[in-house]
């Protein structure tokens, strides 16, 4: 399975030489996950599933008069506007790819999904944005053994990252995990565990010093981890 990262910068306004598009992977040249960059869509997917509807992770989201070839098969958790597009409960198949859409928590305005990506016995999970993935969804997770490859967000290196409770719906959460909280999370579930979605963090120390303490925590937790950036190509 061949796996492109497309873009790894956050909602955020710094960016660096390949880390410098929203959020995109490719995998086989066959499917795209999340459509942070209209440019991506050159690249002709077969399908195109979408984690959630901010603008880093669906381009269209910025501008309403933004449209899509209504021939180009988008999923995601709900519906946008004149966007051509199917929501995704059940499990998606193709050739000998099999999607399915995991419930994630992130935020109260939209919906949030991972993917589970199936081909042979080879299984990636693209999260998108998250604090959390709902129990049921862990312990089936559990069953299927380890998986090849996690691919998550990066929006924070501190522990804990940023989750707030709503003011008006005390019992809802949103926002983002920290790094150390997801290594430790999909730790149990995966060979390795590959970051995107970097915040400013990431920008304000430097690319370089940034990669420094990723594979700090990679030795702490040891876990391979895997620095995205904007053209890595994996193949599994």
């Amino acid at each position: 399975m061949k796996i492109q990262i497309l873009g790894t910068r956050g909602e955020i306004k710094p960016t660096a030489p390949y880390h410098a598009k929203h959020s995109g992977v490719l995998i086989d040249d066959y499917l795209m996950f999340d459509l942070g960059e209209k440019e991506f869509l050159s690249y002709k997917p077969k399908a195109i599933f979408i984690t959630h509807l901010h603008p880093d992770h669906a381009f269209f989201v910025r501008d309403m008069r933004e449209s899509i070839d209504s021939k180009i098969k988008i999923y995601a958790p709900e519906r946008f506007k004149n966007i051509p597009m199917q929501v995704l409960t059940q499990q998606w198949s193709s050739g000998p790819y099999m999607v399915t859409p995991i419930p994630t928590e992130h935020s109260i305005k939209v919906k949030s999904q991972a993917y589970l990506i199936q081909k042979g016995d080879k299984r990636i999970l693209y999260t998108g944005d998250m604090f959390c993935i709902i129990k049921k969804y862990q312990k089936k997770l559990k069953k299927l053994g380890k998986l090849d490859l996690v691919i998550t967000e990066a929006s924070f290196l501190r522990e804990g990252g940023v989750i707030r409770r709503a003011r008006l719906r005390d019992e809802e959460l949103f926002g983002h995990a920290g790094i150390p909280n997801l290594i430790r999370f999909f730790k149990p579930y995966t060979k390795g565990i590959l970051l995107m979605h970097f915040g400013s963090w990431f920008y304000q120390l430097g690319t370089r010093a940034a990669r420094v303490k990723i594979q700090e925590l990679a030795r702490r937790y040891d876990v391979k981890i895997y620095v995205g950036y904007d053209g890595l190509i994996l193949c599994l």
